[in-house]
C-alpha cells in the first residue's frame, strides 16, 4: 500500500496584515511563488516532476482571484505543464490542501505533490469576497430559515464558547500572553530558522532589507494592559484584540510524496501522514470543531490523547484553543509550544500549512513521534491531522 510522507515544509515569516506590514508590498501570487521556489531549492526538486500544486486561499478576489495556486506555479517559473488548484475550506484551506495532496499520493494519482497556501490580508482585506453585498449575500434563504435568520459571527461564537466552558477574561488574556512568550522564546532560541525562508522586502524609502522574523510577536505584555482592551463582540465580554488571532500576511508549502519516490530522489522524509479527518459542527458557535475533530482523528488512528507529543490548535481566539484544552484534557505545555496565531499571526488560507510546517519541524527537532493539528473553520467545520515522525 502506498503511503504519503512529508519531505520538507517551509514558510515565510508572518507579516502584519496592514499597510506598512513587512509583506504588504508583495503580491500574494509572488509570495506563494517564493515558498515554491524555496521548497524546490532546499530539496533539489525538479519542478517538472510535480504532479500538482494544491493551494489554500480564503479571500479569492482581486489579487487572490482566478486560481492563485496556478498563478503561483507560473510566477515561480515552474514548467507550464505543472497544474495548480486553489481550494477554500475557510481558515483550514491549506490544511485541507495537505489532506488532498496526501490522499492523491496514496491513491496513486500523484507521485509528487506540493500543498500549501497564502493570504495577504493587507492587500485583500478579510470580507472582500462579499463585495459589500453587490452580488448578494452568502448562506441563502434556506440556511437563513434553518437558523432563524441568525447572522453567523465568529467573534460572537468565540464569546459563546468562553461562556460555555466558563473561561474568564483573565484566563484568556493569560493564554494570549503565554502564546507571545512561547513565540518569543522560539525566536530567541532559533527554533524557526530551519522552517523560514527569508523574504527581501522594500521599505517606503525604496531601500531593501531581509525580513526573516515573525512580525506580530509582542514582548513584555501584562494582564493589566490586556484588561484595558475593548471587547467589541459583546458588552463586558471576554474576547478582545489581545486574545484573538492577528490579521496577517504569509505563505507556506509542504513537499509530499511516497516513501518509495522519496528514496528514489535521495530525500529523507521528516514525517508520515498518519491520519486525517474533517467534521462539521453548529455554524452558530462555529469554532468548536477542533474538539470533535480531535476525537474523530484519534478514534480513526487508534491512538490515545496521551500518545500525542505536540498539538497545534489554531488560536483563532483564545477561547477556541483554551476551550479545546479544557475539554480534551490535553497537556497545556504540549499545546502550541512555539506560540500560536495570537502571537505569530493568522494569514487565513496560509495558516493550515504554517501550523503544519511549525509542527513537523518541532517534531523533528525534539524527537516527538506523534503530532496532532486541528483548526476551526468558518461555517462550522474543522480538519484534524496526525503526523508520525520517521
Amino acid at each position: 500500500m502506498r503511503d504519503a510522507v512529508i519531505v520538507d515544509a517551509v514558510r515565510t515569516p508572518v507579516g502584519k496584515g496592514k499597510p506598512g506590514g513587512a509583506l504588504s508590498g508583495i503580491h500574494p501570487v509572488d509570495l506563494s511563488a517564493h515558498v515554491l521556489r524555496a521548497l524546490a531549492e532546499r530539496n533539489a526538486l525538479d519542478p517538472a516532476t510535480v504532479d500538482d500544486v494544491i493551494w489554500g486561499c480564503v479571500s479569492q478576489v482581486g489579487e487572490q482571484a482566478g486560481g492563485v495556486g496556478r498563478y503561483a506555479v507560473l510566477a515561480a517559473g515552474w514548467p507550464e505543464h505543472v497544474p495548480g488548484l486553489t481550494i477554500d475550506r475557510q481558515c483550514g484551506s491549506s490544511q485541507q490542501a495537505v489532506h488532498q495532496a496526501a490522499a492523491g499520493v496514496i491513491a496513486g494519482q500523484y507521485d509528487i505533490a506540493v500543498a500549501g497556501g497564502v493570504e495577504s490580508m493587507s492587500r485583500v482585506p478579510m470580507g472582500s469576497t462579499r463585495a459589500g453585498g453587490q452580488c448578494g449575500e452568502p448562506y441563502g434563504p434556506l440556511v437563513a430559515e434553518r437558523y432563524d435568520n441568525y447572522r453567523f459571527n465568529q467573534g460572537i461564537g468565540a464569546e459563546m464558547i468562553a461562556e460555555e466552558f466558563g473561561l474568564t477574561r483573565e484566563e484568556l488574556d493569560q493564554h494570549a500572553l503565554d502564546s507571545h512568550e512561547r513565540a518569543a522564546r522560539a525566536i530567541d532560541e532559533g527554533r524557526f530558522k530551519g522552517q523560514i525562508t527569508p523574504v527581501t522586502v522594500t521599505d517606503a524609502e525604496g531601500g531593501t532589507r531581509v525580513f526573516d522574523t515573525d512580525e506580530g510577536v509582542r514582548r513584555g505584555g501584562t494582564l493589566e494592559a490586556m484588561a484595558g482592551l475593548k471587547t467589541p463582540f459583546k458588552e463586558n465580554g471576554v474576547i478582545s484584540a489581545g486574545n484573538a488571532s492577528q490579521i496577517s500576511d504569509g505563505s507556506a508549502a509542504l513537499l509530499i510524496t511516497t516513501s518509495e519516490v522519496a528514496e528514489r530522489n535521495g530525500w529523507t522524509p521528516i514525517a508520515r501522514f498518519h491520519t486525517g479527518v474533517v467534521t462539521g459542527v453548529d455554524p452558530i458557535t462555529m469554532l468548536k470543531g477542533p474538539i470533535p475533530a480531535t476525537a474523530k482523528v484519534l478514534t480513526r488512528s487508534g491512538l490515545a490523547l496521551g500518545d500525542i507529543g505536540a498539538f497545534e490548535i489554531n488560536e483563532a481566539f483564545a477561547s477556541v484553543s483554551l476551550g479545546w484544552q479544557r475539554q480534551t484534557g490535553a497537556d497545556y505545555e504540549r499545546l502550541n509550544p512555539n506560540g500560536g496565531a495570537m502571537a505569530l499571526g493568522h494569514p487565513l488560507g496560509g495558516s493550515g500549512a504554517r501550523l503544519m510546517t511549525t509542527l513537523v519541524h518541532h517534531m523533528k527537532d525534539n524527537g516527538i513521534r506523534y503530532g496532532l493539528q486541528s483548526m476551526c473553520e468558518g461555517g462550522g467545520m474543522a480538519n484534524a491531522t496526525i503526523l508520525e515522525l520517521l
